[in-house]
């Protein structure tokens, strides 16, 4: 289903459909904001899911007024969904101030909400490597003060904690676990407000947050699983390979690194045999030149490479850029991971493509769910059909941790 006139819009304008189960939005309200932005350009996409999100926070001012606290923590958490749905196509550096505003009106709100309620949650940090990495700890539904097992949620690319809440962390909660979310370098607050870039070690990262989590009392330190979505399906199995406190681990989809992708993309834009992208660092710089160009001329893979790519990376050229994700791999890692791993794959996921690879790596027990177009869970992330993956990856880690529920 189109909502969006222009296809790149709408890859972004339909991501919050997925979080209608978990309360981020519902149809008409995205049917609407599509209906503003009409055949407008980027612009105008921002505008209409700010304009939105306004609206909603302020009745969300206007019912917490009026004593509905409830009502108001719902309008507050659906107005961090719309600030999130406007950034996408603002990324790229130098920053949008746009972007940064939005940002800070995203989290502002998310906070708002989870402030509300007879157990407020509080925006906490996590030290590292001498920055704080915005954290939050959500509570299991109904159980809140009790120790519980938890899931550790790392998010990919161009998330936000808002998304990891409303795609996960949700239905983790119902499902009787604690959830641990947080932005590491490179995602959310820590490349949108701080300027830290992404980077490959993930495990030294989930260390810190590790560090964190069992020092909480309502975490049941023997029962820890990280989960990640997205580029997170690199990064979780990643830290796995070298943080080995963790009970269990989740990819979706699995994935072997960034690179893998790349190599395939330019082989086919020059016809290059496979030895000749083995490292994508030392391509020819004329073959870079006109590959770059390339990219420029294509909205959605400039998006991807330039705009968020060269961002997130903190790199400026596209060698630089190839250069750098050629570290992101699990090449010599995957075989350190001991704890049981889910790895899953859906069928029209293009980031999906190494999970088989990866899956056929790991000498850990392992686990690999495969989501079909007819399931309506074929795309990326299972986007289409969210609460099938949820259900599905928590029976597992419900069958690894004895049932917590």
């Amino acid at each position: 289903m189109v909502l969006f006139a222009d296809p790149l819009h709408d890859a972004f304008g339909t991501w919050p459909l997925a979080y209608i189960p978990t309360g981020g939005a519902d149809f008409g309200e995205v049917r609407a904001v599509a209906e503003a932005v009409g055949t407008g350009d980027d612009d105008r996409f921002h505008a209409a899911w700010i304009a939105a999100a306004t609206r909603l926070e302020e009745e969300a001012e206007t019912t917490l007024a009026r004593g509905h606290a409830g009502s108001a923590r719902d309008l507050f958490l659906r107005a961090s969904a719309f600030y999130g749905a406007s950034m996408h196509p603002l990324y790229g550096a130098p920053v949008d101030p746009r972007l940064r505003a939005a940002a800070a009106r995203q989290m502002a709100a998310f906070d708002r909400a989870l402030g509300l309620g007879p157990h407020p949650v509080r925006p906490q940090s996590i030290p590292f490597d001498g920055h704080a990495m915005p954290a939050y700890l959500i509570p299991a539904a109904g159980r809140e003060t009790e120790t519980r097992p938890l899931i550790i949620f790392t998010n990919g690319y161009d998330g936000t904690i808002p998304d990891m809440y409303f795609a996960s962390a949700v239905a983790a909660s119902r499902r009787g676990y604690h959830s641990l979310l947080f932005d590491g370098p490179g995602q959310g607050m820590m490349l949108y407000a701080q300027n830290v870039t992404l980077r490959p070690d993930w495990e030294t990262v989930v260390a810190a947050v590790m560090d964190f989590a069992l020092a909480h009392p309502l975490v049941d330190a023997g029962r820890v699983a990280l989960s990640g979505w997205s580029l997170g399906g690199y990064l979780a199995p990643r830290a796995a390979s070298g943080e080995h406190r963790l009970a269990a681990v989740i990819a979706d989809p699995g994935s072997w690194g960034i690179a893998a992708g790349f190599r395939a993309v330019v082989r086919r834009m020059f016809d290059l045999p496979p030895e000749a992208v083995r490292d994508l660092g030392t391509l020819d710089p004329a073959l870079l030149a006109r590959a770059e160009a390339a990219i420029r001329a294509d909205r959605e893979m400039n998006w991807k490479v330039v705009q968020r790519g060269f961002w997130v990376h903190g790199v400026e050229t596209l060698g630089a850029y190839l250069a750098d994700v050629e570290r992101y791999t699990m090449e010599g890692r995957a075989e350190r991971i001991t704890c049981p791993t889910l790895i899953t794959q859906a069928e029209e996921d293009a980031l999906a493509a190494g999970a088989g690879s990866l899956f056929a790596a790991l000498r850990c027990p392992k686990t690999l769910l495969r989501f079909t177009a007819a399931e309506g869970a074929g795309d990326h992330c299972e986007m289409q059909n969210r609460s099938l993956l949820n259900r599905r990856a928590l029976d597992w880690l419900d069958e690894q941790f004895a049932a917590p529920g």
